[in-house]
């Protein structure tokens, strides 16, 4: 299988657009002004060579590229250049894609040459969108996913069973799809540094840190086991989400009720889009100047909006600090799932 990642995708639609800015440093995030409070969706390979990098705040990303381009995101872009991708990989002969978001998917092929296969896709993509692609190969998901990475850009790697260990063993663990430094940071205290090492990891120790879900998992990401199978079944979103970042700090309790009214009603548009009803929700607060908090809460099933918000306020009135001033707002509304829905099989992205 395939698995086909578009090179720094937002960035590549903004030169598109503006081919005075190729070679440039341009970095992509908020309303596109680095005096705002905000953070960076994507930056182009020029500006990552700087250090700047997705999620930082805009501020810094000014201090580290002074002379960098800042853009606004334009969402409506991003998604008709993914749509044009989505196309090519749909119409490759004999292929099976698996979407895993805008800018990337896994394409199942029965290849002799999965080489030359994932050289045509590039061309292909090239060709009929004027965006650039990397391809990592695999027997595996996983496998597919992470030599993407060593792929990049414009390449194509290959993993297989055959050289998991002697390329990813001696990795930091963070180096896999699914383990962030939070995760790394916690395997670190049971012992477990590298790839090789969370491979070898024993079940139990895995199970009395994780539980007994993902326990198991993490020990499958190190041997780079799992799914073997691309699965085209459409994806249903379990959940959806915003957030807003305040360019002043709210420090009145109306001020945060109100901002929590227009963030609830935001959130219960694009699930009436779903038409499935929400069962439980989490609240995401950022305190001045940077100090994260979540508070989650199930609910009684109901599609009713003035419940929706009554719940949300309920959860803000129990659980926030009025007496701190609020940076950043964020709600989840997770969402009742169909009984057909694909269960998730590889380790997902974003979220919070």
């Amino acid at each position: 299988m395939l698995h086909v990642d578009l090179d720094q995708f937002v960035a590549a639609v903004e030169v598109l657009r503006r081919p005075e800015l190729a070679g440039l440093p341009v970095v992509v995030g908020g309303h596109g002004d680095p005096t705002e409070r905000g953070v960076v969706s994507t930056a182009s390979y020029e500006a990552r060579e700087l250090g700047v990098g997705s999620g930082m705040p805009l501020r810094i990303a000014a201090r580290k590229a002074p002379d960098a381009v800042f853009l606004p995101v334009d969402k409506p872009a991003y998604e008709a250049a993914s749509a044009d991708v989505l196309a090519v990989l749909q119409t490759w002969p004999g292929g099976v894609v698996q979407v895993l978001g805008w800018d990337e998917a896994f394409v199942g092929l029965d290849a002799d040459d999965p080489e030359a296969a994932a050289r045509g896709i590039q061309a292909a993509v090239l060709e009929t969108t004027r965006l650039h692609c990397s391809v990592g190969i695999g027997d595996t998901l996983i496998r597919a996913k992470v030599a993407t990475g060593f792929a990049k850009p414009r390449g194509v790697f290959r993993l297989t069973e055959a050289n998991w260990m002697s390329v990813m063993g001696e990795r930091p663990t963070k180096e896999l799809w699914g383990v962030g430094s939070r995760i790394a940071a916690r395997l670190e205290t049971l012992g477990v540094h590298t790839v090789a090492e969370l491979a070898a990891a024993p079940e139990d120790v895995l199970v009395a840190e994780f539980g007994p879900k993902l326990g198991p998992w993490y020990g499958t990401l190190g041997r780079g086991e799992g799914d073997r199978d691309v699965d085209d079944t459409p994806w249903v979103a379990r959940a959806r989400s915003r957030e807003t970042t305040f360019q002043e700090d709210l420090d009145e309790p109306a001020a945060v009720e109100a901002a929590l009214r227009d963030l609830t009603a935001a959130v219960l548009g694009d699930v009436a889009e779903e038409g499935r009803p929400v069962i439980g929700l989490t609240l995401k607060v950022r305190y001045a100047p940077f100090d994260t908090k979540t508070h989650a809460r199930k609910i009684a099933e109901t599609a009713d909006p003035d419940e929706v918000l009554a719940a949300v306020l309920g959860l803000a009135a129990d659980r926030l600090d009025p007496d701190r001033a609020v940076r950043l707002l964020g709600l989840r509304a997770d969402l009742k799932m169909p009984e057909d829905a694909r269960e998730p099989r590889t380790p997902g992205r974003g979220g919070w």
